[in-house]
């Protein structure tokens, strides 16, 4: 994968690309949402637990895929709220940590998800050879 950063528009606001270059005939994963929910069904009361939660189950999604975060072209985020959005992007940051090419990568602020503890919810496209 490629990731595009063209010099003649305004950088990213952070550690990602503006878009991402994926060579024919590799394969994809598109995971779905992850929410803040831990296996033993506990839904943490802050934005960065869950966020870690929503990646932590990411990296699972696409180790059954035989991939990684080395592998992810996009990232899709979520937060209710607009105070989220640094914690979030520590999470985000740490499953990135060591990921020589940047991702695409989105993040909306959105009125709310199934259960009002929910804060943030995160989901990837992955792509490999």
């Amino acid at each position: 994968m490629k990731s595009l950063v063209p010099p003649t528009i305004a950088a990213p606001f952070g550690r990602y690309a503006h878009g991402i270059e994926i060579p024919p005939g590799w394969r994809m994963v598109r995971s779905s949402g992850q929410l803040g929910l831990s296996s033993g069904g506990i839904i943490p009361d802050t934005a960065l637990e869950q966020a870690r939660i929503c990646f932590a189950n990411i990296a699972s999604i696409l180790a059954e895929a035989n991939m990684s975060a080395d592998d992810v072209a996009h990232i899709s985020g979520f937060v209710t709220d607009r105070s989220h959005f640094p914690a979030y992007m520590i999470a985000r940051d740490e499953f990135m940590n060591g990921v020589e090419h940047l991702p695409a990568s989105t993040l909306l602020i959105v009125t709310g998800f199934t259960k009002p503890e929910f804060l943030v919810e995160a989901e990837v496209m992955a792509c490999a050879p």
